[in-house]
């Protein structure tokens, strides 16, 4: 299995899109359907209206222990029961980016304490980050949220908290697409 995604936004796909919200800037156009695929996708499909490229990579940011508690209670994704998805696109400012590597790190979870919020959420709410700065994405990082409905409020009120830390000072762009599991397997 490739460790490249691609997610299409357009009229097809087990996902039904409910809602795309623009959290900060621009939002994506609208959508019926998504489909991921699970590979580079090298042309906009016909009937689509967009298409995030990514890549699954290697966690960066966490020490040894927090990715040790992390992979313990992070849930398989596709679980039948997790039938609402929340697709959240993320672009970071120049001035997150000319941080060194240390000095990400501290904002990310010595000061706004992302791994430990997230960690409060699981297994409720399964995760996977994927990557897409380095290959010339509109967005840094899109992030695969699923859940069953019954924990829609628990999730808003994670993205409420990650929202309040200093690391959301450096978003300049995220969007949130909301989604139902229609029929066929997601992620």
């Amino acid at each position: 299995m490739s460790n490249r995604y691609a997610f299409v936004g357009g009229s097809q796909g087990p996902w039904r899109v409910t809602e795309i919200r623009s959290v900060i800037g621009a939002s994506l156009e609208p959508a019926e359907r998504l489909e991921i695929v699970n590979s580079a996708v090298e042309f906009l499909p016909a009937n689509s209206a967009w298409v995030l490229q990514s890549v699954v990579s290697n966690v960066r940011y966490a020490k040894r222990q927090e990715l040790d508690t992390l992979r313990a209670v992070q849930p398989t994704l596709n679980r039948s029961e997790a039938l609402t998805a929340v697709l959240i696109p993320i672009k970071k400012t120049a001035q997150w980016w000319a941080l060194a590597q240390d000095e990400r790190r501290a904002i990310f979870e010595e000061e706004s304490h992302h791994t430990a919020v997230g960690l409060e959420y699981l297994p409720e709410v399964a995760r996977q980050l994927h990557h897409c700065r380095d290959l010339g994405e509109p967005f840094d990082f899109l992030t695969w949220f699923e859940f069953a409905p019954e924990h829609t409020q628990a999730f808003d009120e994670l993205l409420r908290r990650m929202r309040d830390t200093k690391e959301w000072d450096y978003v300049e762009r995220e969007v949130e697409v909301w989604l139902h599991k229609a029929s066929g397997r997601g992620l």
